[in-house]
């Protein structure tokens, strides 16, 4: 099967100047490394990146009168890793992209060696952190907020009476499960979600655990269940598809989820106590459209975060208000603001 498994193809109308000779469409390449369906933050960034394009087709169709399409194509890699670099690969080798959008913590380090076999190829790479190089530009999320807040409310919930959250135990124990372990995930997440739960209380412990994989639901739902009976009642699961069978045994067994990305009170009513999540398709939109505009600063790496409003914590879900008394919201929609105001600072340099 070929690994362009999804292409959209949309007409846009870019203006030609007096001089211009290259009358080439613009292409673009949206890189998934795994899959659409069950990925927020994928789907995020093809939403968002779509939506760019479509937008400014409207924006010059209306000004111009000849148009030049641009077509934009996303292709999903599929969950095996080992093969995301020669997928790259393959797809700077057809010379036919202007950009590559991608995001992944891990696609910097993949492409910065592409931009030597392929000097010309460009990346926009969200979700990750690569400083000065001339074809890259990167725009990572500040993810020790994220994980800071996932720890803080799994540490409120955790010492909770069974009056205040009915699935609390007596045990001072929460929890991340990842997929896997990397960079980000072992110097960044875990650490400031450990951070997060104890600056609650300093005698929570933190188990952490691997499921191997990033859709294997079955051995998610089996460690959800250990960790379960060895006192946890609070789970941050950052695992992909596995995070359905964490779903599945919350609902089973009755423990809560604290949850990354984007809005999870909906996958699990009554058992999801917090989502901080990013702005994926506002960031993907922000940039696709500022390339279609030529407006890319290439070799700029940023960082951003609850401040500047790409990362956020959200308070106001009626799921999340039914299931959280007023006591432990109003705590933490303190520590939401004192992030926000600078009070607490969590940089992740």
């Amino acid at each position: 099967n070929s690994f362009l498994c999804a292409t959209v193809i949309i007409s846009l109308f870019a203006f030609i100047g007096c001089e211009k000779t290259d009358t080439s469409p613009k292409k673009i390449a949206v890189f998934v490394p795994g899959n659409l369906a069950g990925s927020p933050v994928y789907e995020m960034l093809a939403a968002g990146a779509t939506e760019a394009v479509t937008d400014y087709n409207a924006a010059m169709e209306s000004k111009n009168n000849s148009f030049s399409p641009v077509e934009i194509t996303v292709i999903e890699a599929g969950t095996n890793q080992a093969e995301w670099s020669n997928k790259l690969t393959a797809l700077c080798a057809t010379s036919e992209y202007d950009v590559i959008i991608s995001s992944n913590p891990s696609l910097p380090d993949l492409a910065a060696p592409l931009t030597e076999q392929f000097p010309s190829q460009k990346f926009i790479l969200l979700d990750g952190y690569y400083p000065n190089n001339s074809n890259i530009t990167t725009v990572r999320y500040n993810q020790r907020e994220q994980g800071f807040l996932a720890g803080y409310v799994a540490g409120l919930v955790t010492t909770a009476s069974v009056d205040e959250m009915k699935y609390a135990n007596k045990e001072l124990k929460v929890a991340l499960l990842a997929a896997q372990e990397y960079p980000v995930m072992n110097e960044i997440i875990l650490p400031s979600f450990i951070e997060g739960a104890k600056y609650v209380n300093k005698d929570i412990q933190v188990e952490f655990r691997v499921v191997g994989n990033w859709y294997d639901a079955i051995k998610g739902a089996d460690l959800a269940r250990s960790l379960y009976n060895s006192g946890v009642d609070v789970i941050l699961p950052i695992c992909g598809g596995a995070s359905q069978g964490v779903f599945a045994a919350a609902k089973e067994l009755g423990f809560y989820i604290t949850w990354f990305d984007d809005n999870g009170f909906g996958k699990a009513p009554g058992y999801v106590v917090s989502s901080a999540g990013m702005k994926q398709k506002q960031m993907a939109y922000e940039q696709t459209y500022a390339f279609l505009e030529n407006k890319t600063e290439f070799g700029t790496a940023r960082t951003v975060g609850i401040a500047d409003g790409y990362v956020e914590f959200i308070l106001d879900d009626p799921i999340l208000l039914e299931t959280v008394p007023a006591t432990l919201l109003n705590q933490m929609n303190d520590i939401y603001k004192a992030i926000q105001s600078g009070k607490i600072v969590l940089n992740v340099e």
